[in-house]
């Protein structure tokens, strides 16, 4: 049989029914040994067969920096999601370059985010979620009013067998039916075919996809096949073999399984430093969409990095197609001053050292002509101009540059060369070469000297510890006072919740509630360390002339102490409250917690040494 090709023009062969790929079910899973020994670094096996580069009519970028991107740090409040979203729809453009983003569905933070999303009323990204594959979490698809839901639908025999428990043939079955569950509600499925390049192309994968089309086909209702290359393991060498081949196993859901590239997107892992290329060799090949996230958060080593992938997307298209690429730096201080995360310097495009150079002999060709050595116009594109490098032949007038672009001070806020902070730190770097030193002056010293001469102009690690502090409370405080057992203001539900969360976050010292007149209804929930400092706190006890409870009352917000020493535990501490409303939306009680600050600095420390993640 043959089938007319519009885009070569010539009649390309498609199998018959008789010989088309049909599912190999096996009695014990193929975890292909000889490549995958697990005991030893996987193996890289080629056939020697080579492709073309076969691109699809039309490429963009899909978004899991909500779903994927979460489960790699802590959650999200509402309010950041909202403003992430922001800068994601910036990115995107007017055109769609990022067309969709994947959302959460579970809990009720998770549906207020996507309806502060949905208000805003954004064509792109469009709003899809992910779900089990669990019939009963399609009614959560259907009630928010989404059109598109991913449903993981894991492929290799590593999961089939070992996770769980079936065979093929269940699996697909299984499959096949939460797919026809989601046509039935007319919600559009996303297959994410989990572990795709682990998994038997020919004998599951092909054949499952063939079955996806036909389902399309009767339905009228378009199937999508997300290829999750989820431990990393895609390789982009020709003549490399299956299933580690991106570009055949994108050919071989076009070639094999008819799936329109339109309806195929890649969503890679870094496990081996590949998750940019490998997204960007599937566009290539004929997938139209790449998945990734922001900064490249995700499990474990991270997605494709969507910074990285608007970059790619331009470089391949040689057009901008209405992206504003600013929002990329906007989003990255974003993620750095309101989220406390640290970017690392030299992290690209949005890394504090990414467009600066520290060889003296580079920074000599950089004074002359940026364009020898930055990559592009960062200033234009990203909103970053060039950073200068410091010597001794930079004067004070470079180290005001350095001040005030580091700072990012603009207008009547720039600081001037005779500014005393600046002098100082002039003289600080020609001591420096008055005793002998030879390279250029690091950012980090830098760094070092604007804290001590200019400290007015940098916020402390203790204040940042400060607001971290508040935030998290913030965010914690308001989660709770959703539980359904909180909010039934009996004790005996909400205290094991409240102990669970003090096992959860150690940074915090006492937790209770209060009903609507002040008075405490919980027993003292503290680590048992601090039980017997107390005995004085009872149940019963009239708290309604505390701040911490008349606020809340007051307003109906969360409330934050500023910080003061606690008379139980002589801790410095603040205390985070919030109203606790039942079904009619009155407030019926007060939940209050107090955070010591110690433990959280430590938790804070560990961090930062990649030790442990918040809790």
């Amino acid at each position: 049989m043959a089938r007319w090709n519009e885009k070569k023009h010539v009649l390309d062969h498609e199998h018959s029914l008789f010989w088309r790929h049909r599912l190999v079910d096996v009695s014990e899973p193929n975890l292909m040994r000889n490549v995958f020994p697990y005991v030893e670094v996987p193996r890289i096996d080629f056939d020697h067969k080579l492709l073309p580069i076969d691109p699809a009519d039309d490429i963009f970028i899909t978004d899991t920096t909500f779903r994927d991107g979460q489960q790699a740090r802590p959650p999200y409040t509402v309010e950041q999601i909202e403003r992430i979203f922001e800068f994601l729809h910036r990115m995107s453009g007017p055109n769609g370059v990022i067309r969709q983003s994947e959302f959460f569905l579970y809990t009720d933070k998770d549906r207020r985010a996507l309806e502060a999303c949905l208000s805003k009323g954004y064509t792109f990204p469009e709003i899809t979620g992910w779900v089990r594959a669990v019939a009963a979490d399609l009614q959560l698809v259907v009630d928010v009013g989404l059109k598109e839901t991913g449903i993981l639908t894991s492929v290799s025999d590593y999961h089939i067998f070992l996770k769980m428990k079936m065979t093929r043939k269940e699996a697909l079955e299984k499959y096949l039916a939460i797919v026809k569950t989601a046509l039935d509600k007319g919600i559009r499925p996303r297959c994410h075919f989990e572990d795709v390049t682990r998994a038997d192309t020919y004998g599951f994968c092909v054949p499952f996809a063939i079955e996806l089309m036909k389902l399309r086909e009767e339905s009228g209702i378009d199937i999508k096949i997300r290829l999750c290359d989820t431990m990393g393991f895609g390789v982009t060498y020709p003549g490399a073999a299956l299933p580690r081949s991106v570009p055949k196993l994108v050919r071989a859901f076009v070639d094999e399984a008819g799936v329109p590239g339109h309806l195929l997107e890649w969503h890679g892992h870094n496990d081996f430093h590949k998750v940019l290329v490998c997204a960007a060799t599937a566009w290539l090949y004929g997938c139209s969409g790449a998945n990734g996230t922001l900064l490249g958060f995700g499990e474990r080593t991270g997605n494709a990095p969507i910074e990285g992938l608007l970059m790619e997307y331009i470089g391949l298209r040689g057009s901008m197609d209405g992206i504003d690429t600013t929002a990329i730096t906007d989003a990255a201080q974003y993620f750095e001053k309101e989220l406390g995360y640290r970017i690392p310097p030299n992290y690209p495009f949005v890394g504090e050292d990414f467009n600066a150079t520290k060889a003296g002999i580079h920074a000599d060709g950089l004074v002359k002509n940026e364009e020898i050595y930055n990559i592009f116009d960062t200033k234009r594109l990203l909103n970053r101009p060039v950073s200068v490098i410091i010597t001794d032949k930079s004067g004070v007038a470079g180290i005001a540059y350095w001040v005030n672009n580091r700072l990012r001070l603009t207008g009547d806020q720039r600081l001037d060369k005779r500014h005393p902070g600046i002098v100082k730190m002039h003289k600080r770097v020609m001591e420096e070469y008055a005793t002998g030193r030879t390279t250029s002056i690091s950012n980090e010293e830098l760094e070092r000297w604007a804290r001590r001469y200019l400290p007015e102009y940098f916020v402390s690690e203790f204040d940042r510890l400060k607001e971290r502090a508040r935030s998290l409370a913030a965010h914690l405080v308001a989660e709770v006072v959703e539980n359904a057992a909180i909010r039934s203001m009996d004790p005996s539900l909400q205290e094991p919740v409240l102990q669970t969360l003090l096992e959860l976050n150690p940074f915090i010292q006492y937790i209770y509630v209060t009903d609507a007149e002040g008075r405490k209804i919980t027993r003292n929930i503290v680590h048992i360390t601090d039980r017997a400092k107390y005995e004085a706190a009872q149940v019963g006890e009239d708290l309604s002339d505390r701040p911490w409870f008349i606020e809340p009352m007051r307003d109906g917000k969360v409330h934050i102490t500023d910080f003061y020493t606690s008379r139980y535990t002589g801790a410095l501490c603040i205390t985070v409250s919030a109203p606790i409303r039942n079904e009619l939306e009155e407030i019926v009680g007060i939940l209050g917690i107090d955070i010591r600050f110690e433990e959280l600095a430590k938790m804070e420390e560990m961090a930062k040494d990649g030790r442990s993640r918040s809790a």
